[in-house]
């Protein structure tokens, strides 16, 4: 692989700035002298058509004067000279600008009209395009300091994203005061061209970011964006704020889910299997910086606090109890330990209350002893400044204590001067330090969400692989049908029809129109009986009256109904015909009322919720979100976030609830809304739990006419391309499998390159390569099926080797083109593995819409040489280099 396309943006060996000037409020003035203070060596050029020299430079009028090739084009002029400005970069060749001008799509009619003015002179020229109305790019380390913001940044291993300009110089302003300094710096502003996923998927790899830090304010492209999350979380923290928490992104009338549910707890949920950390401050974000730079694990969220003070401890697990995390529990050894080595009156739990007159020894036995408690996954040592203790030599121990363990230990030396010195030390240790015990708490909390968000990362459910396969095309007749007659909400009978095909058990409906068919379905389901409305026009039946339990003869079902029709129809004089449905009233003694929804949020496509239910529901606000696909893992993780959980396990008099038969309706759920993409609302409500198993005793559904590009287009996260995977035999009768590569598969792709001789990694990699390091491992097998593919030949035969093959492809930044790589065993080339991986890597790119598939192949590589001329492939030479041919496939024709 060559350098990645987005280098030029931020190792750059030459840059002009359009609209340099020595005015000093401007924007020009200001980009100018960064990139001078930075110390941006290589060629600097001013363009401004007003003047000869600029801050001592030589200015030239326009792009075409510059006497160099270009590699970066800023441009700060105004809005209505971009296009020229950009077509003249096309003209010269520069195919990297940062437009940090505003007055582009921000602005209205007239601005979106320039904004696409300018990306189809971009689009002409292969020109890519950071901004418009952004505050510029930073890349310390390489002296480039293309931003208009105010003085130096300092060199630093975060990268910090962000959509705001404003938001992105006051970050930047509190970390000059807290002496924390940046990789990468980037203002996305109008991010009209490249956005998030693209500059994550760069920084992923970047050996000079550790973690990335993250300002979002809106999402254009969720599948982009959580796609790149992915790619950047998988290999380092990646820490976010987004703005806007409060903004209902789900306005679903007649949905009880859509009430409670909008677009910033869908927006959690999405980052979460993006194995994302959120904060909710600046402060927050670099306390969340600071924990996870030092590569920490946790495998829960139990914390001890160590203290010298009651007050502070006491606060601290307050704090605790407030962000969700379990004041650890210590063991009786730990207990008799501590008891063996601190005063009599230490508080005898957690927090660890060692007393006022605590002496470093003292601090470093407590941290020993709890350091070594399994009960315990991060300490909180807590200093305040005591006549008896030393700040500065306490640090020392904590720092030398912690040095032998993998769990985090967390300080907050409280105070000023006295503790200043102790401060210092932590800030060149392991140990992460934090102003106040309740900072550190959360950066804990942080941690442990960490932990736990990187597990959902790595789930890679399929749509249907955990249980038996539903009658998708019966449920879609159902819904198409309905559509067709104009409607969208589906009756209750309609929707547990839909239910049904899915495997979701449901209570029998009969659909009513006159007193004596009610009488009739009664006395056939047998008694007690429910009576419901059964009208689109009345989503909630409750409020209107419209449902009368424990019916107990067929006069009482008559008088009901009669009762019910004529409210109705005093109420509502345009309706002539009520309908009902008679059903059977399910008792079930030990049932718990939950309910289960899914509304389609605008960015991030249908989003699936779980909680207490009834008709209380609004009130009770109890609810866990989660995007599809699920799987078992996955759902067991969203109930024990709700209220419902633990009304579900035994208590006074109730047996424990069936929770397997309610992780099942979930998987079908999670079914349904990605196979169904007609699906825009669902609730069921209630959802009966109880000890023998689940039903469904009132579903609403609304659909809409599905207008999905492709499988699964409706939604943020690709599930696992089940359809994909292929038999075949090989010559020698061994029955192999070709399938696209998952998570679990990371010790086998391990294994398979370290068994390739030196020859065939050299043809694959180019490169001398023994092992794959663990970032290659996680990149290879924990991929983004949207944009990427990656095949694996594999057999249980015992004679031959688990892992035969793999072929991959990546999406190329044009979006049409495909680059390859395709590698065989040793001792299982000539067996056509590679022809039918290659040729199943061209099926899967033409059906995705690609136009080329392309690769590089040394040119000493006959047999990858004959492979691609028997597929039909044209073979070039690379301008300048005669040991790398391009192979390329027109997949058009």
């Amino acid at each position: 692989m060559g350098p990645h396309y987005l280098n030029r943006f931020f190792t750059p060996k030459s840059v002009a700035i359009v609209g340099a000037s020595e005015r000093e409020a401007s924007v020009g003035y200001r980009l100018l002298l960064n990139m001078q203070e930075a110390g941006f060596k290589r060629g600097l050029y001013p363009v401004n058509n007003k003047r000869e020299t600029l801050l001592g430079l030589k200015a030239y009028p326009d792009l075409n004067a510059v006497p160099e090739d270009l590699d970066l084009v800023v441009i700060a002029t105004p809005a209505p000279s971009v296009p020229g400005v950009v077509r003249q970069c096309g003209e010269k060749g520069v195919t990297s600008v940062i437009i940090i001008s505003a007055g582009f799509g921000e602005l209205g009619a007239e601005g979106k009209r320039l904004q696409q003015e300018v990306l189809d002179i971009a689009h002409r020229y292969s020109i890519r395009i950071i901004g418009p109305n952004c505050l510029g790019v930073a890349r310390p380390n390489g002296q480039l300091n293309a931003t208009f913001g105010d003085g130096t940044i300092k060199d630093g291993s975060l990268a910090l994203l962000s959509q705001s300009g404003a938001v992105c110089t006051a970050i930047l302003d509190w970390a000059k005061s807290q002496d924390i300094g940046f990789s990468t710096v980037v203002s996305m502003g109008g991010a009209a061209d490249i956005d998030f996923g693209e500059v994550l998927d760069y920084l992923a790899t970047d050996s000079k970011t550790t973690g990335i830090l993250m300002y979002v304010e809106g999402i254009r492209d969720a599948r982009r964006f959580l796609s790149g999350l992915k790619a950047a979380a998988r290999l380092k923290p990646v820490i976010l704020i987004k703005s806007g928490r409060h903004e209902a992104g789900c306005k679903a009338a007649m949905s009880h889910t859509g009430a409670m549910v909008g677009g910033d707890n869908v927006f959690d949920a999405a980052i979460a299997r993006a194995g994302v950390v959120r904060v909710y401050s600046i402060n927050e974000l670099f306390s969340a910086a600071r924990v996870l730079a030092n590569n920490y694990v946790v495998k829960k969220d139990r914390l001890a606090i160590i203290t010298n003070a009651g007050g502070p401890g006491v606060m601290s697990t307050d704090r605790a109890e407030d962000v969700g995390v379990q004041m650890a529990e210590l063991s009786p050894a730990s207990i008799a330990a501590l008891d063996e080595v601190l005063p009599v009156h230490w508080s005898h739990a957690n927090p660890v209350d060692i007393l006022g007159d605590a002496t470093s020894e003292r601090y470093q036995k407590a941290l020993e002893i709890c350091l070594k408690d399994k009960n315990i996954d991060g300490i909180l040592v807590i200093l305040t400044p005591q006549a008896m203790t030393n700040p500065t030599q306490v640090a020392e121990c904590v720092i030398e204590g912690a040095k032998s363990s993998k769990k985090p230990v967390l300080a907050s030396w409280t105070g000023g001067a006295r503790v200043q010195e102790g401060r210092n030390l932590f800030a060149n240790s392991k140990v992460a330090h934090f102003s106040t015990p309740e900072v550190a708490v959360d950066a804990f909390s942080f941690l442990a969400s960490y932990t736990q968000n990187q597990i959902l990362l790595k789930q890679i459910p399929s749509p249907t692989d955990e249980l038996a396969a539903p009658d998708v095309t019966g449920a879609r007749l159902i819904i198409e049908r309905v559509l067709s007659e104009g409607r969208q909400v589906l009756t209750a009978q309609e929707a547990k029809a839909i239910l049904a095909a899915f495997h979701i058990p449901v209570n029998q409906t009969i659909k009513v129109s006159s007193a004596k068919d009610a009488m009739i379905a009664a006395e056939t389901i047998r008694f007690p009986v429910v009576l419901k409305i059964n009208m689109a026009e009345f989503s909630h039946k409750s409020d209107i009256g419209g449902v009368r339990l424990n019916i107990n003869s067929v006069q009482e079902v008559s008088h009901n109904f009669m009762e019910m029709e004529s409210a109705i129809k005093q109420k509502y004089p345009e309706i002539t015909e009520v309908g009902m449905t008679v059903e059977p009233m399910f008792k079930s003694p030990s049932g718990r009322e939950l309910m289960i929804g899914v509304v389609r949020d605008p960015v991030f496509g249908p989003a699936i919720s779980v909680g207490l239910g009834g008709t209380m529901v609004e009130i009770l606000q109890d609810n866990a979100v989660a995007l599809p696909p699920l799987n078992a893992y996955m759902v067991e993780q969203m109930i024990a976030k709700t209220k419902a959980a633990k009304y579900l396990e035994a208590f006074r008099q109730l047996p424990v609830a069936n929770k397997q038969a309610l992780v099942d309706v979930l998987l079908n759920i999670s079914t349904m809304v990605s196979e169904l993409p007609e699906i825009l609302e669902l609730d069921i409500n209630p959802l009966i739990v109880d000890e023998r198993g689940v039903m469904a005793v009132d579903a609403r559904i609304k659909a809409e006419t599905s207008h999905q590009l492709g499988p699964y287009s409706h939604m943020a996260i690709h599930p696992y391309p089940h359809q994909l995977i292929q038999h075949h035999q090989l010559s020698n009768g061994v029955n192999i499998t070709i399938r696209p590569i998952r998570p679990e598969d990371a010790v086998m792709e391990k294994d398979f390159v370290h068994r390739l001789s030196e020859r065939t990694k050299y043809f694959r990699f180019m490169q001398a390569m023994h092992e794959l390091t663990p970032e290659m491992v996680v990149r290879f097998t924990q991929i983004d099926y949207d944009r990427e593919m990656a095949f694996v030949a594999v057999t249980n035969d015992k004679s031959m080797s688990n892992e035969l093959g793999v072929g991959r492809y990546m999406v190329n930044p044009d979006g049409h083109s495909v680059e390859f790589a395709l590698v065989v065993a040793d001792d299982c080339q000539c067996m056509g593995i590679g022809t039918r991986l290659m040729k199943t890597l061209l099926q899967t790119a033409k059906a995705k819409g690609m136009s080329f598939f392309e690769g590089e192949v040394l040119a000493i590589n006959k047999p990858m040489l004959s492979l691609v001329t028997k597929l039909g492939f044209s073979i070039e030479n690379i301008a300048g280099d005669q040991e790398v041919v391009r192979v390329v496939k027109d997949l058009r024709q």
